[in-house]
């Protein structure tokens, strides 16, 4: 039986395009259901949270889907399914986000997403465009990411950045007038800044080596 991947729908991302993304990476071999609610993301086998706009905005939906934020918990950190957070989605995997105020989000990686400021002020923000992902060696080691090539294109669309506590969960980062983090992750959870279904092929290799973890 092939595996079901959970795409959530909380009204925003543009869960359509990470949705074909996803059927694309896996050749047809995995089911993509773009679930928008608690009961469908309760029995998938990965979930992938996409994510545009504001940290507190996007926050604020994913609370309001009922049950949503208490089952993703215990699928992801009881259960140890395989979760990915896309550009906003990777960001609420921070303990606090303080794009237009403070605003929490879900706590699984420690740390804070900030205003990304570049060092050279001609360099604008918000930051829009093809970019190297640069792994760490903890990006080499990890099952996924280690599979990637180093300094691969990939295509960033963001305002605001996340700060891991521990350096550790920073797999990947990439440079916009200064180093930004551009892959977190730690146990079964993965997050990337970039957006994979738009970066082409090497967009496509990071989402297929994600449907062939094993956590």
């Amino acid at each position: 039986m092939a595996e079901r991947v959970a795409v959530i729908d909380y009204g925003a991302g543009n869960l359509r395009s990470v949705a074909k993304a996803v059927e694309a990476a896996s050749e047809g071999a995995v089911t993509v259901l773009v679930a928008n609610s608690a009961q469908t993301v309760a029995t998938a086998d990965r979930i992938v949270l996409p994510g545009v706009g504001a940290f507190g905005q996007c926050a604020a939906a994913l609370r309001a889907v009922p049950d949503m934020q208490e089952t993703l918990s215990r699928r992801v950190l009881e259960n140890g399914v395989p979760f990915l957070g896309v550009c906003v989605g990777m960001q609420l995997l921070a303990r606090r986000g303080s794009e237009h105020g403070s605003h929490q989000g879900l706590g699984w990686i420690p740390g804070e997403v900030v205003r990304l400021q570049p060092e050279d002020p001609m360099l604008k923000v918000p930051h829009m465009g093809w970019n190297p992902v640069m792994l760490r060696l903890d990006g080499t080691k990890h099952p996924v990411t280690g599979q990637l090539e180093s300094s691969g294109q990939a295509y960033f669309v963001h305002s605001y950045h996340f700060q891991p506590a521990d350096s550790a969960h920073l797999l990947a980062t990439s440079d916009y007038g200064g180093a930004f983090a551009a892959i977190v992750g730690r146990d079964n959870i993965l997050g990337v800044q970039f957006h994979p279904e738009k970066s082409q092929a090497f967009g496509l290799g990071f989402l297929r080596a994600f449907l062939g973890w094993k956590p």
